[in-house]
């Protein structure tokens, strides 16, 4: 549970500035200039005097801020400094999809505002409302400790997940967020892209899966909304973990194969049997009472009904995935664009071939 109090009330100079004019223009752009955001909270109504602020949450891509501002809270989501490309990390659409969402009852956070115009931060943003809950990630909080309240957090996160696939994405509001038919094969063929404008090194088992991926595509059953990056620390529980209070970090989802999720779902579950890979960013999974990915797929299977033979493939997909987009973070810090990070960047080095090697074990299951 966020707590309110432990927040920032004076710029840094660096990542958060008092005004444009305190940018110093020998370091990167700061995320959050104070008076231009204070402005635009003005102009939406959105509390009164000045701004104390908190980064929040683990995303290694977009960022996000908890803002406090007299009785008000909100959490400001915006993507990181460029030059990276804006099409992958496009606000208006994710605001978008938890509009949507939350018309068909997904738990997801109230938007708020959604900001276009670069002169406030520099790139665009939106705000959304706080939701207080807990995001279990590395430790359970002490009221959540007994062996049936991890089996409930792990029936809770499929339960959720079977929701999110029921929905009907063939009402029109759906079909700006993309064409459902041949989404692996897009997938498979973007992120072979990826690999040659992200990484400055040579690893040859990434063109090997994506050449395995491409001639075992599976024939999806069914369309559906597909989050893209479903995992427990994307999800936000009550106070006694008795409901989701909202999921979050929509920016990966489109129309697709539901199958993606379960199968990255299960993929970056930590498990005590499995070794862990770098986006195991959720090791209390491993502990005794949580399911297993086996339990997952089974309770997934219950709900749904789906034919998932063809997992592994969806797996491997997701490890695969994976390492591409590690390797753009860590092509990213070694050009100096990520200078506070001094764990999870540097370890990408060995961390990316060992996605890749996650990935071939599975494809071997296939």
């Amino acid at each position: 549970m966020l707590d309110l109090e432990d927040m920032h009330a004076v710029a840094d100079g660096i990542e958060v500035v008092a005004t444009a004019g305190d940018a110093d223009p020998r370091n990167a752009p700061p995320l959050l200039v104070l008076d231009r955001l204070r402005g635009y909270l003005d102009a939406q109504h959105i509390g009164l005097g000045p701004i104390s602020w908190r980064r929040i949450g683990e995303g290694q891509s977009n960022v996000t801020y908890l803002l406090r501002r007299g009785d008000a809270a909100v959490v400001l989501r915006r993507g990181p400094r460029p030059p990276l490309p804006r099409s992958t990390h496009d606000m208006r659409r994710e605001a978008s999809v938890q509009r949507l969402l939350a018309e068909a009852g997904i738990p997801v956070p109230r938007i708020r505002a959604v900001c276009t115009e670069e002169s406030v931060l520099g790139v665009p943003f939106y705000l959304m409302d706080h939701v207080d809950g807990h995001v279990i990630t590395g430790t359970l909080p002490a009221h959540l400790t007994a062996p049936a309240d991890r089996l409930r957090i792990s029936e809770l996160v499929v339960e959720c997940l079977a929701a999110l696939h029921a929905v009907d994405v063939g009402q029109e509001s759906f079909a700006s967020l993309g064409r459902p038919q041949g989404y692996l094969r897009r997938q498979v063929e973007r992120f072979t892209g990826l690999w040659d404008v992200s990484s400055t090194r040579v690893l040859p088992e990434v063109q090997r899966l994506s050449a395995w991926l491409g001639a075992h595509l599976p024939q999806s059953r069914r369309a559906a909304l597909v989050h893209g990056d479903y995992r427990l620390g994307n999800i936000m529980f009550t106070d006694g973990a008795t409901h989701i209070a909202a999921v979050l970090d929509w920016e990966m989802a489109t129309l697709g194969d539901p199958l993606a999720d379960l199968g990255y779902l299960t993929a970056t579950w930590s498990t005590a049997a499995a070794a862990p890979t770098p986006i195991e960013l959720s090791p209390v999974t491993a502990l005794p009472g949580f399911l297993d990915r086996q339990g997952l797929v089974e309770h997934y299977v219950k709900l749904t009904g789906a034919d998932v033979s063809a997992l592994p493939w969806y797996q491997a997909l997701a490890l695969w995935k994976s390492a591409i987009f590690s390797e753009a973070i860590y092509t990213r810090w070694l050009n100096g664009e990520r200078p506070g990070d001094t764990t999870f960047a540097p370890a990408l080095e060995t961390g990316v071939p060992r996605l890749l090697e996650a990935a071939r074990a599975v494809a071997v299951t296939a």
